[in-house]
């Protein structure tokens, strides 16, 4: 099967669509720039989405849902928010089809045109503040901390599976407060959360950091990102946290009553992660033969795949793989056991291979006689036999040390990957021929960010929040500049 992959280094973009549809993950659609998310994609979708549900209740966060609709007039109550989203817009302009009286099939009823066009939502701040401002009345009433697990729409013209498309998954949050002190600790909170989930979950790290005012989500004001490298050298933006201050709650009138009894406008914050995770997932992790799934993730830790002749084998083998099931499944282990006799057991072992299983198990008739079983751990391809004596407690300590080693296997390339540079002909080199994050300087004007992207396609990914001040001359102009910044190409 890996035959069937692209190499990564003949073509990283055909090779990541080649898993991404021979893994299953997921499909082209009949409509353009969308895609189908297949049972095996959804899995793995519905462990990152279970496992940062858990996270953002453990804060004091509970799950709501708005409508997908929004008026056109609450996109424009906020200025910067829809100038930001008004070229990604689909719109919704009449509510009924009626057949052609020429015969030309369905046609739009031009008698049922909206009083006012609905936008299929790209982002639901303005249809949530628009509900605040009921919700909020008085202090008790803070802080208020909703998120909406939904999916949304932005008219995307290029399109790549998961990592960008017109239709996608996500979840956004969206909280109310009664200070900025207490919803910038909400929006560093977040972000925090996003980083254990990327890095503890996907063994994937990441560099916190704040963006730049070019890049800020439309309508805050401040951007907190987290940024993962990929295993070609560019840069992806995995979440993002935003401390939108007061905008959108003065857009919407939405105030509450001090304890001093004054009315004042609350403050907000919007932080949301989506499927574009499970394409970083893709990138950061697998090889040429295939996916390659962190345990903790995946959407099966561990297969067991029998090998038998006869009815008689088949039936002990069974038996065995039953108990073991037994066994891992108690231990919160997710185990699948392929005994369909249409494959043969290798074809069983590259199918699993693509797939990205951590953990592989053959069960054989003269195994059982030995009582011991082979096992294959995805990450490293490497295979070991070991007692059925204690097989559990193997394979629960085998997905640990795997986990651990996709993080570092990880860290140690984007830590490699971590440039800094000073003069600008070797920023464009290092550019062309390493790829990942230059640390250089910045005189901190929008006009130079914009010329260095027109120049080179690479963009300030962050300003990291663990930044030292260094005095230095920018990477351009030569003007002064008191800190480095992170630049990248990227996805």
């Amino acid at each position: 099967m890996s035959k069937e992959i692209t190499s990564r280094a003949a073509d990283y973009a055909q090779w990541y669509n080649d898993l991404v549809i021979k893994g299953g993950l997921a499909d082209y659609s009949a409509v353009r720039g969308c895609m189908v998310i297949k049972p095996y994609g959804f899995a793995l979708w519905e462990n990152m989405r279970d496992a940062l549900d858990k996270m953002f209740k453990d804060t004091g966060h509970v799950n709501a849902y708005f409508p997908l609709f929004i008026p056109k007039s609450f996109l424009s109550k906020e200025a910067a928010h829809i100038e930001g989203f008004a070229k990604e817009c689909a719109v919704v302009t009449h509510y009924r089809l009626k057949n052609d009286p020429d015969g030309g099939g369905l046609i739009v009823d031009p008698e049922a045109k909206l009083e006012e066009e609905l936008i299929v939502r790209p982002t639901s701040e303005t249809i949530i503040w628009n509900t605040y401002k009921d919700w909020i009345q008085s202090y008790r009433d803070l802080p208020l901390l909703v998120n909406q697990w939904a999916n949304v729409v932005r008219w995307e013209m290029r399109t790549r599976l998961f990592l960008r498309t017109a239709e996608f998954l996500w979840q956004e949050g969206h909280t109310a407060h009664a200070t900025s002190e207490e919803a910038v600790a909400e929006t560093r909170q977040m972000l925090d959360v996003y980083a254990t989930f990327a890095e503890e979950f996907m063994a994937m790290p990441v560099i916190k950091g704040v963006k730049t005012i070019s890049e800020r989500f439309a309508g805050a004001e401040d951007t907190y990102c987290i940024e993962a490298l990929m295993q070609d050298g560019k840069a992806l933006q995995a979440g993002t946290s935003h401390f939108l201050g007061q905008n959108f709650a003065k857009a919407f009138e939405v105030k509450f009553l001090t304890k001093e009894n004054k009315q004042e406008y609350v403050w907000a914050t919007s932080w949301g992660v989506s499927t574009r995770l499970i394409g970083a997932l893709v990138m950061a992790h697998s090889d040429d033969q295939g996916l390659v799934m962190p345990p903790r993730i995946a959407p099966q830790q561990v297969v067991i795949v029998p090998i038998f002749k006869g009815d008689e084998q088949k039936q002990i083998i069974g038996e065995k793989a039953a108990q073991i099931m037994k066994e891992l499944t108690a231990m919160g282990i997710r185990v699948k056991y392929d005994d369909n006799e249409n494959a043969r057991p290798g074809w069983k072992f590259a199918e699993y291979e693509m797939k990205g299983i951590p953990v592989r198990i053959a069960l054989g008739a003269r195994d059982l006689e030995n009582n011991v079983v082979e096992i294959a751990r995805r990450d490293t391809k490497e295979k070991q036999t070991v007692s059925l004596d204690g097989l559990p407690e193997v394979i629960r300590q085998l997905l640990d040390e795997i986990q651990l080693n996709l993080y570092n296997k990880a860290k140690t390339y984007r830590d490699a990957h971590i440039t800094m540079v000073d003069d600008w002909d070797r920023f464009v080199e290092l550019l062309d021929e390493k790829g990942g994050f230059l640390s250089a300087h910045w005189d901190g004007t929008a006009e130079t960010e914009e010329t260095i992207k027109e120049k080179t396609k690479a963009t300030i990914r962050c300003i990291p929040l663990d930044n030292k001040k260094e005095a230095g001359k920018c990477i351009l102009t030569g003007q002064p500049s008191e800190q480095r910044v992170l630049f990248a190409r990227a996805y």
